[in-house]
C-alpha cells in the first residue's frame, strides 16, 4: 500500500490545524500525585472520557510523531510538502 502527496499533505494539515504543541499525556499516579488524566498543550488541557492510558499517551504522542513521520514519508518520495 501507497500513499499519495496529497493524502499526505491533508494528514500534515489536520495536524497542523490541531492546537499547537507539544502535547503531552499526565495520567493520575503515574505523573502527577492528584487530580485527572489530561493531555497538556501548549494552550490549553485536554481531558478525554472513556480513554484508556494507551489511548491518551497515543493521542499525545500522536501532535509530535505524525509530522515527524510525513516529513520521512514526504523525503522517501522526493516530495516537497
Amino acid at each position: 500500500m501507497d500513499i499519495t502527496k496529497d493524502e499526505l499533505k491533508n494528514i500534515l494539515e489536520r495536524c497542523s490545524a490541531a492546537t499547537d504543541g507539544p502535547w503531552v499525556s499526565f495520567v493520575e499516579g503515574r505523573d502527577h500525585s492528584s487530580g485527572s488524566n489530561f493531555i497538556q498543550t501548549a494552550s490549553d488541557d485536554i481531558e478525554l472520557a472513556g480513554a484508556t492510558v494507551a489511548d491518551q499517551d497515543f493521542i499525545a504522542a500522536a501532535k509530535q510523531d505524525i509530522p515527524r513521520l510525513v516529513a520521512i514519508i514526504a523525503k522517501q518520495h522526493g516530495w516537497s510538502l
